[in-house]
């Protein structure tokens, strides 16, 4: 039996652009901006804030679903074009406004009370994996093209994003983190970005199966549940069903090439590794080079300081770093030039403002990353 798609509104006084539902004690979640690839607007993220903080105590919510409106992506990042806009209109606070909520949107996400699960859809970029692989079930689908693009718009990695990343086998995550290539889900997996690979058909099982576990009565199921059933008991086993749902995932690309990634990427110089990626023999070796040669490079030096610290952190302690590093980026050119080249003129000719990596000045990062803020004390971001 199908079971009937719930209807979606917005919060009341919130927009439009991501609406929500509720049915069997789960929460929906979906973004609503097909037409954008559901990129994420300052509006948005206080919108999801604010509901994803009401549900978090809501008896009558067990478990929060998460998803993108349309068939092409989940989430393709946080709307840089309008961030990019506020700063040349000179509202840089504005931006870092947009910043600062979408960390604190991650953070409770990492640290929230109930099952949070992602359904990892087509694009899942930026903004859209802090969104998701910070839940405590990431389900990436076949179709699933997930990055950090960021280095090549002269930003970083954020929304926590370092913290899998660093967290990678050997060198994959700095691999992903400097190239700002796009994965398909199997690498999404072995990133630690996702938890296992679903087909995009078993989208109403993976619901029907979370409702059971709630203790809800799954679609086309003649299970009821009893009255008295043990909350906690639900919860964690809503907390297994998507890991049961997703299927071994077919042999990640990126395990094949740990070769030359850990050989190439090992250190802390950005430079280094470069050289070493340019002179390799193997073919891949040189194309990421040659893309990260690309890149910005004063995002390519920050991002691997970054990332070498992330290592040592916890998930709010990188947020809290990403919330720092936020303000040494809005005031760099190379943000306005790589959205500028990439979304906005669509040249692909960026200049950025470092002819080299060599020649990239990290006094401000290396400031950033070593400030202990008393949020980071207090475990929250900046």
């Amino acid at each position: 039996m199908t079971a009937p798609e719930p209807t979606f509104a917005p919060a009341p006084g919130r927009t439009a652009d991501v609406e929500y539902a509720g049915t069997h004690r789960i929460g929906r979640v979906r973004l609503n901006r097909p037409r954008a690839l559901n990129s994420l607007t300052g509006k948005m993220v206080e919108s999801m804030l604010a509901q994803l903080t009401a549900w978090a105590t809501d008896d009558a919510v067990g478990a929060v679903f998460i998803d993108g409106a349309g068939e092409k992506g989940l989430c393709a990042g946080g709307d840089v074009r309008a961030v990019r806009e506020a700063v040349l209109s000179g509202e840089t606070e504005e931006a870092i406004r947009f910043w600062d909520t979408e960390y604190r949107l991650n953070a409770l996400i990492a640290d929230y009370p109930k099952p949070y699960v992602a359904w990892m859809d087509g694009v899942v970029m930026g903004g859209g994996v802090g969104i998701s692989a910070h839940g405590s079930q990431r389900l990436v689908t076949e179709r699933a093209k997930v990055a950090m693009p960021e280095t090549i718009i002269g930003f970083y990695p954020d929304v926590g994003g370092l913290y899998h990343l660093a967290h990678a086998p050997g060198e994959l995550g700095t691999h992903a983190a400097l190239t700002g290539f796009t994965f398909g889900p199997a690498d999404a997996v072995v990133l630690g970005l996702a938890d296992g690979v679903v087909a995009v058909s078993d989208k109403e099982k993976v619901l029907a199966d979370l409702a059971a576990a709630l203790g809800e009565v799954a679609p086309g199921s003649d299970d009821t549940a009893t009255a008295d059933e043990d909350d906690a008991n639900a919860t964690a086993d809503a907390d297994d069903v998507a890991a049961e749902e997703a299927q071994v995932a077919p042999r990640s690309e990126l395990e094949t090439q740990r070769g030359w990634i850990d050989e190439c990427y090992a250190g802390d110089d950005a430079t280094e590794i470069l050289r070493r990626l340019l002179a390799h023999d193997d073919t891949a070796a040189r194309a990421a080079g040659e893309a990260i040669a690309s890149r910005s490079p004063h995002s390519v030096a920050a991002t691997l300081a970054a990332l070498r610290r992330a290592a040592n952190l916890d998930v709010r302690g990188v947020l809290a770093q990403d919330a720092r590093l936020s303000r040494v980026f809005v005031e760099h050119p190379d943000f306005n030039e790589g959205v500028r080249a990439l979304l906005v003129d669509k040249d692909n000719a960026p200049q950025w403002a470092d002819a080299s990596i060599a020649d990239v000045d990290l006094t401000q990062v290396l400031a950033a990353l070593a400030e202990r803020s008393a949020s980071q004390n207090t475990g929250g971001p900046a």
